[in-house]
């Protein structure tokens, strides 16, 4: 008898921590009859590429609405991981040790951020596709950038301009390379490159998402633009 090839088993690991000073409680925030979480949550279930959709965060209320959407958030997070000073990648590896303890594994891990409700199931769908057609460690989402670089410096105490515009300076848009910045809005990885020191370095490639469904929520003025992209159907799929 031969055994078949064991299927890769996938994770969405969704940040949620409570306490936002920017935007009081912004994971929770109503938009358009919604929590902002339930988007993230509903997209990741939608896709139908994970075993498990967890939500991680310090909060017992938080728990309960991912539960209600259909998200596991069956332990909250440590002192060490609530605070500040822990990154993202700090609480995935947390929660990645807690499930290995009780027996059970992933192989993939997507890092989903709330405050990114606009992004589809086929964004998720299709970075799981550039995984596996480019053999990657990683896949990170980023979006063209608004501005080139190349018409931003830095301003003295005294604001002048002398020498604001660098030597590469061009006035004809056209004309530039095309830059691209992180858009926060889906980071994919292979269990293994959790231990590594360099993540998302090595055999790491981008998904490219449109400026459109690349918003991040942070601010009052962020949440009124994802709040009307919502209403144009901006992300419909």
């Amino acid at each position: 008898m031969v055994s078949g090839k064991r299927r890769m088993r996938n994770i969405a690991i969704i940040t949620a921590r409570s306490g936002s000073k920017a935007l009081p409680d912004k994971n929770i925030k109503e938009l358009c009859g919604k929590p902002l979480i339930a988007y993230t949550i509903e997209c990741a279930l939608r896709s139908g590429q994970f075993d498990k959709v967890f939500v991680s965060t310090d909060s017992p209320k938080y728990a309960e609405i991912a539960a209600r959407f259909g998200a596991d958030a069956s332990f909250l997070r440590s002192e060490e991981t609530s605070g500040d000073a822990a990154s993202s990648w700090d609480v995935v590896r947390e929660v990645i040790g807690r499930f290995e303890q009780k027996g059970e594994f992933f192989d993939r891990i997507m890092l989903l951020q709330p405050t990114a409700p606009l992004r589809t199931a086929a964004d998720i769908r299709n970075s799981f596709a550039l995984l596996e057609e480019k053999d990657a460690n990683s896949v990170v989402s980023v979006c063209e950038m608004e501005h080139s670089p190349l018409w931003i410096n830095t301003l003295g105490e005294d604001l002048c301009m002398d020498n604001f515009r660098r030597e590469d300076y061009c006035d004809r848009r056209q004309e530039l390379p095309t830059y691209y910045r992180l858009n926060g809005v889906i980071f994919l990885v292979r269990r293994e490159e959790l231990e590594q020191p360099q993540m998302l370095r090595h055999k790491s490639y981008a998904y490219i998402m449109p400026a459109e469904r690349s918003i991040d929520i942070d601010t009052e003025f962020d949440f009124k633009i994802a709040e009307c992209c919502m209403r144009e159907g901006i992300n419909n799929e």
